[in-house]
């Protein structure tokens, strides 16, 4: 009898290990173009069918010494990064209580029994005390996983864990590339604050010479009013900018998560540059797919997968053991005394006959949950690839931008060197100066925005690109 017992528990612990009723997955085809745009705004690249790409460590993206510390400073602090790993311990301990419904739960049991009983309920017509002890293993409610439905929850929450570990790579990503920006437009508006100063310091300059040239007759009032609106527009800039900076600091402070050392803030962007050169980045294909909010959307939509097989199991009967093994007896003494051997074992069979159509709803939310997570995968695949082919078409163009405008900068800069020579002789109005002064300031301005706006592209282009500039490797 035991023997028999024993191979009927292997057989039934033997059909748990079967495949579960989950569809098979296919990793879905690519939502996008198989190569990256090409035209005149866009950089040459040459697209490489080899093997994935590879990242540059993060001290080589940003070789500044004091951004690679205000990032480590970010990693170890950024309250969002720490939620996000938080999140994953979570999703860990959730997968391995799935996991652990696999196994039987054997719990050690000890009880005691004792009852009077009245002699009008006793049998006998007199009284009685029983006693019973019991000592032993127990077995509770073991679910025989005979249609897979314990490991497709398993896989379920394997996969879950999974995307909240892409999902810490993704905010780690992003807050790189946040930090790093957020450092760059402070280094950015200093530059400008600066450049303000300056013209302040010149303006006012010019601003008494024209007051003594007034004063002499040589100039007139509305040269000197003139001269007073280029004096107020440099003090408003100042306001304005030194507000910014304060700004910056207090936004770059938040993302850091702790106070910044003031030796670890820029500038200016004149020292700073991020270390990108020609991208050499592969198919579209190769890069895509690396990226952790993409790898997320795919361990959801496995996930899915997976809790179609739970929905379709249950569609089929569930078998529970419930059994224990040890020593009883009526007296405590004589509790691990030979012949005290008892034993019992329950299997339970539970069919659904009647559920009012609940396990085909349930069934039905998961295959839409499935279609729902399939159309969020091809969306994010779709939206890095316009990411990608936006901090392309940026990087294309401004290099070409910023030469120009360094070119306008010092063409204005004659300019206006020209106009103040000619006021001086008393060829031209100061109207002259004046319209020449403001086109340089506004072109040192713009020098500033671009050169900003081609430093962000770099760091747009290494989170765009998931956390790395690719270089192809040879094949």
């Amino acid at each position: 009898m035991r023997r028999r017992l024993a191979a009927l528990l292997c057989c039934l612990l033997c059909l748990t290990g079967c495949a579960t009723l989950a569809p098979p997955y296919e990793t879905p085809a690519p939502a996008s173009s198989s190569h990256w745009p090409a035209g005149a705004a866009y950089p040459t690249l040459a697209d490489n069918a080899g093997p994935l790409a590879m990242h540059l460590p993060l001290g080589q993206v940003f070789p500044d010494q004091r951004l690679q510390q205000l990032l480590s400073l970010a990693i170890a602090n950024n309250r969002d990064l720490r939620q996000a790993v938080i999140a994953i311990e979570q999703s860990r301990a959730q997968f391995q209580i799935e996991g652990a419904a696999l196994l039987p739960q054997v719990d050690a049991e000890a009880q005691g029994y004792r009852e009077r009983r009245p002699a009008d309920l006793s049998g006998t017509g007199q009284s009685r005390i029983t006693s019973e002890y019991r000592a032993g293993l127990g077995v509770s409610a073991y679910e025989l996983d005979l249609f897979g439905r314990i490991r497709s929850l398993r896989d379920q929450a394997l996969q879950t864990y999974l995307a909240t570990e892409e999902a810490r790579r993704a905010v780690h990503i992003g807050l790189v590339a946040e930090v790093a920006s957020a450092w760059l437009t402070l280094a950015a508006d200093q530059e400008h604050l600066r450049l303000a100063r300056e013209t302040l310091t010149s303006q006012e300059a010019s601003y008494r010479l024209i007051q003594s040239r007034y004063d002499a007759g040589i100039s007139s009032a509305l040269d000197l009013h003139q001269a007073q609106t280029s004096v107020d527009n440099a003090r408003i800039d100042i306001a304005r900018y030194s507000r910014l900076v304060a700004q910056d600091q207090n936004a770059l402070t938040l993302l850091v998560g702790s106070a910044i050392p003031a030796n670890l803030l820029p500038e200016g962007l004149q020292d700073i540059r991020i270390a990108i050169s020609e991208p050499a980045i592969g198919l579209p294909s190769q890069v895509l797919l690396q990226r952790p909010d993409i790898l997320q959307a795919e361990h959801q939509l496995r996930a899915a997968y997976a809790n179609i097989g739970a929905a379709r199991a249950a569609f089929f009967p569930s078998i529970h053991l419930l059994g224990s093994f040890g020593s009883a007896s009526a007296e405590l003494t004589d509790l691990f005394q030979a012949g005290s051997l008892a034993w019992s074992f329950t299997p339970q069979i539970s069919v659904p006959i009647f559920d009012a159509q609940r396990n085909r709803l349930r069934l039905r939310v998961a295959e839409t949950e499935r279609d729902l997570l399939l159309a969020r995968y091809d969306k994010a695949i779709q939206t890095a690839f316009r990411e990608v082919a936006d901090a392309l078409a940026a990087f294309g163009t401004l290099d070409t931008q910023l030469q120009a405008q360094r070119s306008l900068v010092d063409a204005t800069a004659n300019s206006y060197n020209l106009s103040q020579a000619r006021y001086q002789q008393g060829i031209d109005s100061y109207l002259n100066v004046l319209d020449s002064q403001r086109a340089l300031y506004r072109a040192q301005q713009e020098l500033i925005s671009t050169e900003l706006g081609r430093q962000l592209n770099r760091t747009s282009l290494y989170r765009a690109l998931g956390g790395g500039w690719y270089t192809s490797e040879p094949s």
